[in-house]
């Protein structure tokens, strides 16, 4: 019951305690010394924003934003598809920048030989 669409407030308050969860999961990852950890930590930041947006849409049970073959206007009430594919929009961005950022990483662990950001900071001339 919770957890279907329309569960109003109960619905909401439960996605406001994992979107706050998210948000210090990834901000407690990006203070690590790990560079992996930096980037899980981004990647939390990312999925709590999504959370919210998605969240902020309004949560409820709506026609699809379609109007029917020989109808003037849609029927009431309608979905926001706004949200949607802003949400859908920052997965894909969101996945492409994460994807991009392991294959960064990739390349740095072979040539520092580590993923510790202190030990990086360290300049050669």
């Amino acid at each position: 019951y919770l957890f279907a669409f329309g569960g109003g407030l109960e619905m909401q308050i439960i996605l406001a305690v994992v979107i706050g969860l998210l948000y210090a999961a990834g901000v407690y990852l990006m203070l690590r010394r790990n560079i992996v950890k930096l980037i899980i930590g981004v990647s939390f930041l990312g999925h709590a924003t999504n959370l919210l947006i998605f969240t902020v849409g309004n949560l409820s049970r709506r026609a699809a934003a379609l109007i029917p073959a020989g109808a003037q206007l849609p029927p009431e009430p309608i979905a926001d598809p706004l949200p949607q594919a802003l949400i859908l929009t920052a997965i894909v961005i969101g996945f492409g920048a994460v994807s991009f950022a392991i294959v960064l990483l990739r390349g740095l662990y072979h040539s520092q030989e580590s993923d510790d950001l202190d030990a990086m900071r360290i300049v050669e001339n």
